[in-house]
């Protein structure tokens, strides 16, 4: 196996991208019993208890539409009645929606997809709009991680998309750090795209789920970084790939986001040496991208330069996608510290 990011040049292959639409290794044996509600904070029960209710009635006679007959269940007589809404968790950071979520689809009956917002974006993109609608409006339950909307496209895109799934009778269930209604603000001129966004808030039923980043409960900001030396030595223990970061972020703009997953094909950790803060907006969100499929992944990152908690400009961080930015810093601080041999304490 290479040891170096930049030498993985990873080809789309179609298949693949329906095929891993699935929770990922991260959420594999996570389900409803292994979420842990913090007693302080309700909603976390509360959310368990509307998911699990969710679940019963995809597996019942009235969920029992998408597929073969799909579209029938929310017909009644002649009288075509609206279909029935999603569910969409609304959140902080590490508060668990995406355990949730993977538990939700664990419990769902069969056929059923499982991606981020990014990733069925990318599908359309790789599929074609009705070729994706096609594949996925047999599905009894489609679970769609991290909605954002990011631009103008997406927006007209996923709600034309949901629109025409939740039509033919498949169920939905999102999470989110921002609520439905609220899609879009400060990326771009969101008035413009009121309707599509409104829309888009009626598929779906709110619950919110409260609570702290159970990540870093009890833990540091972020451990220290290491010496180059070190991230060399660590990831050649590991067997990981060791990269200096400006060559990563070079390497990132040559490969499209839905190819991300297989850029870590087999990796159990990654060594960037020289990490410092990041200022170019299409540099920072593309790292995001990469985040989130290394945390799906749980491969441990090692790092020196500065602390990852200072990945991302001070001017990004306040910007319209700081959400994303927050999140990645998150879930790369927590990989670091699997690294060193911490572990956060809380949902898993």
């Amino acid at each position: 196996m290479s040891t170096s990011i930049t030498t993985r040049e990873p080809r789309l292959d179609r298949e693949r991208l329906i095929r891993e639409l699935v929770p990922p290794p991260r959420f594999d044996t996570e389900r409803f019993s292994t979420y842990r509600p913090d007693p302080a904070q309700p909603s976390q029960a509360a959310a368990v208890q509307r998911l699990e209710e969710y679940a019963a009635w995809l597996a019942g006679p009235a969920g029992n539409g998408a597929g073969g007959g799909r579209g029938r269940w929310w017909r009644r007589g002649n009288n075509r009645q609206q279909a029935p809404k999603g569910v969409y968790l609304d959140g902080g950071f590490g508060v668990g929606k995406t355990h949730l979520l993977a538990s939700l689809w664990h419990a769902a009956p069969e056929p059923k997809a499982f991606g981020t917002f990014v990733e069925l974006t990318n599908l359309v993109g790789a599929l074609g709009f009705s070729e994706t609608v096609t594949a996925l409006q047999g599905y009894r339950l489609l679970c769609i991680d991290e909605f954002e909307l990011d631009d103008p496209g997406d927006t007209v895109l996923m709600a034309t998309l949901l629109t025409r799934l939740s039509e033919s009778g498949v169920g939905l269930a999102a999470t989110s750090n921002t609520l439905p209604g609220a899609l879009g603000e400060g990326r771009f001129a969101a008035e413009d795209f009121l309707r599509e966004i409104q829309a888009l808030a009626d598929r779906f039923e709110v619950v919110t789920v409260d609570g702290e980043d159970y990540r870093h409960r009890g833990l540091a900001p972020s451990p220290p970084p290491l010496s180059d030396e070190e991230v060399a030595a660590r990831v050649s223990e590991a067997g990981g790939l060791c990269d200096r970061f400006d060559d990563v972020t070079a390497h990132l703009a040559k490969v499209h986001p839905s190819r991300y997953h297989a850029l870590l094909d087999g990796v159990t950790s990654v060594g960037w040496q020289g990490v410092r803060p990041v200022s170019d907006q299409m540099v920072a969100l593309r790292l995001v991208v990469l985040a989130d499929r290394l945390y799906d992944n749980d491969i441990p990152v090692f790092a020196s330069g500065h602390p990852l908690g200072e990945l991302f400009t001070p001017e990004l961080m306040k910007g319209g996608y700081r959400k994303k930015y927050f999140r990645a810093v998150s879930r790369l601080t927590a990989l670091a510290r699997e690294g060193v041999g911490e572990v956060a304490h809380g949902m898993g």
